[in-house]
């Protein structure tokens, strides 16, 4: 296997290493140590089926399911993310995956399926980073705040739809508001993240409205600097692996008409953080 870092923050590539041809205890902990290092993997020309992607997804816990995606027939853990002409996505913020839940996903398993010609990348950023740089009186100031995240929030264009309500009020009510410490000790790797992300975040808890609502934008806008961050180019077959607890990430939505198809794979993990 070759590793090469694609940024200075975040992210590696991952060559001379096919995944279909299985992974072995040997590969799981390699992997799980990239992963600890580089917060976001790649790799091309990974020709598996479903179920290998959710065995993948596997050696870093157990997996969750999602509430609002399709997901592929048998597999309901194989989320099915896709944009049409007809039904185009509606997450253009940067975000961690699934932070409405008290115990959001670890790892994210993501495979490139129907790829547009042109566009549609998706960008990393590294919270590690974005906390690291802060001031040591703002990170003072943050640490021992709370926010709260919220199914509803992150989902509002879908629930404004028309049927939206009703197709998600399953979904609404198995999912009502969590809080979450605004800096998180990463469980592994033992190092200080940002947990507040643009999607789901919806205030902190025990401050002034106005006061919450400036120190998030900040934070937003302190995370996704540009030297925090990689870009990745999607191709058929591609697969990204990423450290949903230390990253964000944004979906580039510059490709309509085209349609753009993946599918997901999420771990919770194996201890709570």
């Amino acid at each position: 296997m070759m590793v090469k870092r694609v940024a200075g923050a975040i992210g590696a590539e991952l060559k001379a290493v096919n995944l279909a041809d299985g992974i072995d205890a040997e590969l799981a902990s390699t992997l799980r140590a990239l992963l600890n290092e580089h917060e976001v993997l790649f790799l091309r020309d990974q020709a598996i089926e479903p179920a290998a992607q959710k065995a993948l997804a596997e050696i870093f816990g157990p997996l969750q399911t999602h509430p609002a995606y399709n997901t592929v027939e048998g597999l309901p853990e194989v989320m099915i993310l896709e944009s049409t002409r007809e039904n185009p996505s509606k997450i253009e913020v940067w975000h961690s995956d699934m932070t409405f839940r008290q115990h959001p996903p670890s790892v994210t398993v993501l495979r490139g399926i129907t790829i547009p010609e042109v566009g549609g990348d998706t960008l990393f950023a590294s919270m590690t980073a974005a906390y690291e740089a802060l001031s040591p009186g703002m990170q003072q100031y943050l640490d021992g705040l709370v926010a709260v995240h919220d199914f509803s929030h992150g989902f509002k264009e879908s629930l404004t739809e028309p049927g939206g309500r009703e197709r998600l009020a399953d979904a609404v009510a198995a999912n009502p508001p969590v809080r979450h410490p605004v800096v998180q000790i990463h469980p592994e790797t033992g190092k200080k993240v940002l947990f507040v992300n643009a999607l789901f975040t919806t205030h902190i808890d025990g401050l002034p409205p106005l006061e919450s609502a400036e120190v998030l934008q900040f934070l937003w806008r302190h995370a996704s600097l540009p030297e925090f961050t990689c870009r990745f180019n999607w191709q058929p077959n591609s697969m990204v692996l990423w450290d949903n607890r230390s990253t964000q990430h944004k979906p580039v939505n510059d490709f309509f008409p085209a349609t753009r198809r993946l599918h997901r794979v999420v771990s919770e993990g194996d201890q709570p953080y």
